[in-house]
């Protein structure tokens, strides 16, 4: 059984795993122009391409925060919060295997893919209004009403997950993509010293 207290921890630690994840992120763009745009050998994007997937991505989950979050604080006056906390998890396990890359099979929709169409300053600017976006649907959902909306998530057969959830996922997938990037990285630094 979760309490407030419970929630607001859970909410606490979500913020904190946003601001990393975010913060993480942010660092790449201070990379050199040659290291951004190499493509490893065995295909894939390069650090550019994955920013810009990763803004793209959060762009689309952030549509369904936001639907999710009018949605909870409207069931507010229809469902009992202390009846739905009572039975409530978080899937924590579920949830953090988004974010290690390679864990399993995820085909992305093509609307996700890097286009290009993006300065990486706009890409930048993009990454940190959706960050800013995060807390705002975090300070909207204070007392637990993020609990109250559940939507379908069919990566790594997650099922229904609630508007915390969500947005845990978004940071998650960030997660996934920093150890994308890391790894382009170290195979740009290791061709470079072995040139």
């Amino acid at each position: 059984m979760a309490t407030l207290t419970d929630i607001k921890n859970l909410i606490t630690e979500i913020r904190t795993f946003l601001n990393k994840t975010f913060g993480d992120i942010d660092l790449w763009f201070d990379k050199a122009g040659e290291e951004h745009d190499y493509k490893p050998a065995g295909g894939g994007w390069s650090i550019s391409q994955v920013l810009e997937h990763i803004a793209l991505t959060n762009h689309f989950l952030l549509i369904l925060v936001e639907k999710g979050t009018g949605k909870a604080l409207n069931n507010v006056n229809k469902l009992d919060l202390q009846e739905e906390l009572k039975s409530y998890e978080f899937h924590r396990d579920k949830l953090t295997e988004v974010g290690l890359h390679r864990s399993f099979d995820w085909i992305r929709p093509e609307h996700m893919e890097p286009k290009g169409e993006k300065t990486p300053a706009e890409v930048r600017e993009q990454l940190k209004m959706q960050l800013r976006q995060c807390h705002s649907y975090l300070d909207k959902l204070k007392d637990g009403e993020g609990v109250l909306y559940k939507t379908t998530m069919s990566v790594n057969g997650l099922g229904k997950i609630d508007v915390y959830e969500y947005i845990y996922f978004l940071a998650q997938h960030g997660q996934r993509h920093i150890t994308q990037m890391l790894k382009a990285e170290n195979e740009y630094l290791e061709n470079m010293s072995n040139a």
